[in-house]
């Protein structure tokens, strides 16, 4: 006999968690043990080294909601979070980090935002249980963050999250784009609601990020700008940059210009000479770019068209 289709799919991404993933298996469990839903918890196993796998494996044959995914090695959690959705079977899917941090027992609020309309719920990690080394370059990343991407948002970097599945299928999940899922949500035209949510102390092993996955994330951010609001007018960004750069090249040339015309002073071997030329020449470089991208948008958006459409009238 065929199981049922579950309706909410948990997916865990984890990483050398073998100590916390039956608990949060437990917990998961219980969260949903009051609620008339059908579930499923997909565990992604990103290339552990400690045993994780053989724990995962003896979960999946003990629970039957239980399914575990093995990948070859250590991809990243957003490569992981990808893998995830593509093979998640229920219409709600929720992200949950494997390392006992983030509190199953919070599941219910995030079926209630969605069961309200809400298109993307996301947690904000309050009183947050993580050293100051931590909290405060995630103050700066979540505040750059908001302003770059026009969406007011506390904490863009929590990684407990619920959703319609074909929103998560909409949005590409690689490099460290998981930390921009808001972003790139609100972009698609989905509402983005942030709800707080109870935050726990790490109990086992220790946290697989570092400084420089802050580092990692700025980049991406570029590229979330590029894949929202330049998307389809990448010249406006590469034209901005160019006359932003040519500006600057001109006042500079002119300044050197009138030096040369009304004083005896040589400008051939100053250094300002050759940053404004320099200047002149990348800007006009960034517009030939952008008039490029322009015409490669043009004629990809000519053959594929997004489904941007929200709700129409019944005919």
């Amino acid at each position: 006999m065929t199981a049922p289709t579950p309706e909410c799919s948990i997916i865990v991404p984890v990483y050398d968690e073998r100590d916390s993933v039956a608990e949060l298996a437990d917990q998961i469990d219980s969260a949903f043990a009051p609620l008339d839903r059908t579930f499923e918890i997909l565990f992604v196993d990103d290339g552990s080294a400690d045993g994780t796998w053989e724990v995962l494996d003896e979960l999946s044959e003990r629970f039957s909601f239980v399914n575990a995914i093995r990948l070859r090695r250590n991809f990243g959690k957003s490569a992981a979070l990808g893998v995830g959705v593509d093979h998640a079977q229920g219409s709600i899917l929720i992200t949950i980090d494997g390392d006992l941090q983030d509190d199953p027992a919070e599941i219910p609020r995030f079926l209630e935002e969605i069961d309200r309309g809400g298109g993307l719920v996301s947690g904000w990690k309050v009183n947050r249980r993580d050293p100051l080394s931590k909290r405060l370059p995630s103050r700066v990343f979540n505040w750059v963050t908001s302003k770059a991407c026009g969406i007011n948002m506390r904490d863009h970097n929590c990684g407990f999250k619920a959703g319609p599945t074909e929103l998560y299928r909409s949005i590409p999940l690689y490099g460290e784009l998981h930390r921009f899922i808001p972003a790139m949500a609100s972009n698609l035209g989905y509402e983005v609601v942030e709800i707080p949510v109870n935050h726990r102390a790490r109990e086992h092993g220790r946290s697989k990020f570092g400084l420089e996955r802050y580092v990692r994330g700025f980049l991406d951010l570029i590229t979330v700008l590029m894949i929202t609001r330049y998307r389809s007018r990448p010249g406006h960004l590469l034209g901005g940059l160019g006359l932003l750069l040519g500006t600057i090249g001109i006042l500079i040339l002119s300044y050197l210009t009138g030096i040369w015309a009304f004083t005896d002073d040589p400008i051939g071997t100053r250094p300002l000479l050759v940053l404004g030329v320099m200047l002149i020449t990348v800007s006009t470089q960034l517009f030939s770019f952008g008039i490029i991208a322009e015409l490669i948008v043009n004629s990809s958006e000519r053959a594929e068209h997004p489904d941007l459409v929200r709700q129409r009238t019944a005919s």
